[in-house]
């Protein structure tokens, strides 16, 4: 089968997420229990697919993305309408932010990270909207800016390093992925003879647009409409730093040493590479940022995680097994 047609698996989360609101009640968790359950414990036993081939069509890869934008748009317009609809307890409304929160996580995170390293302002344009639907208002800038030049080092908030929990990296990425952003964007202000305080610096404009959002589900929908929207916003926005977490967990270089396939954790685990676009072969992203997700590979050089990017998260929250798996990881690299 071509390698670009097993991508279509990504869809399955943002249709489990449409028909569950659609369908409310406790149909409200179904994508939530394909992905945290099924699919963490399934990844466990498939096996994994270090094919490096690839087809280089000039549509479907670009169609794909798109299919997504619709989707992700679907899912946050589908979870605002059963929020109309139906009456939740407390539980199915946690579930049903859960749900929608793991989807945004992937198709709008995974999708949008993808889109904004293009060069194409449209596909830029698309990456920013789906970061937008998860209320991030950081990754767009610190990742193009920060990240991909500082990545491996203590520049850098978005690289773990060795014995940080993923708890207390979610705290620290955020904030300073945020400070890092709101610099750049002030910097690059500033050196054009512009306010920093307008609507030009991407991180201000997009928090007045979600405060905005905010605003009218309240005055549509209610607390209720907030306090749901805004836990799927943490959740997708957990999944993200959790992401970039495992990415690069302990792993540096100095500031003067080029980024190669050796910086960033790798998998060729079916579930992860296709679920998320190849997402998991983020070595051979930063050692060539520019390639599109169909033609990433995988390298023999770079360090490989104990398990897939799935089924790594039951790992990562509980950090006394994550470090066991990983140190022993790294120190058999090390040899």
């Amino acid at each position: 089968m071509n390698r670009n047609y097993k991508y279509t698996l990504s869809y399955i989360p943002g249709l489990l997420v449409i028909y569950g609101n659609l369908m409310g009640g406790w149909w409200v968790a179904t994508n939530a229990v394909f992905v945290f359950l099924f699919l963490t414990i399934l990844e466990i036993w498939v096996p994994e697919n270090k094919d490096n081939a690839f087809n280089q069509e000039d549509w479907f890869p670009d169609f794909l993305l798109y299919g997504h934008v619709f989707l992700q748009t679907a899912a946050i317009g589908t979870l605002l309408w059963s929020l109309m609809s139906f009456d939740f307890s407390l539980i199915q409304l946690v579930l049903l932010s859960l749900s929608v929160g793991a989807n945004s996580g992937s198709s709008a995170i995974v999708i949008a990270h993808e889109l904004i390293h293009r060069k194409n302002a449209f596909h830029r344009a698309l990456g920013s909207y789906l970061l937008f639907t998860a209320g991030n208002v950081y990754f767009y800038v610190d990742h193009l800016k920060v990240h991909h030049k500082h990545v491996g080092t203590d520049l850098d908030p978005a690289t773990a390093r060795k014995g940080e929990t993923v708890y207390g990296f979610f705290r620290r990425s955020i904030i300073g992925q945020l400070k890092s952003s709101w610099n750049v964007e002030s910097q690059r202000l500033i050196s054009m003879g512009s306010n920093p305080l307008s609507i030009q610096n991407y991180v201000f404009s997009a928090s007045l647009a979600l405060l905005a959002v905010l605003f009218l589900v309240w005055y549509f929908i209610g607390l209720i409409g907030v306090g749901a929207f805004l836990l799927q916003v943490f959740f997708a926005n957990f999944l993200l730093e959790y992401t970039n977490y495992i990415e690069h967990y302990g792993l540096s270089r100095s500031p003067d040493e080029r980024v190669t396939e050796k910086h960033s954790w790798q998998t060729d685990k079916v579930l992860s590479r296709y679920f998320l676009i190849d997402l998991s072969r983020h070595a051979d992203h930063h050692y060539y940022a520019s390639k599109p997700y169909h033609t990433l590979k995988s390298y023999d050089t770079s360090p490989v995680l104990p398990y897939g990017y799935v089924s790594m998260v039951f790992f990562a929250l509980i950090p006394p097994l994550f470090f066991r798996l990983m140190h022993q990881k790294q120190e058999f690299l090390e040899k």
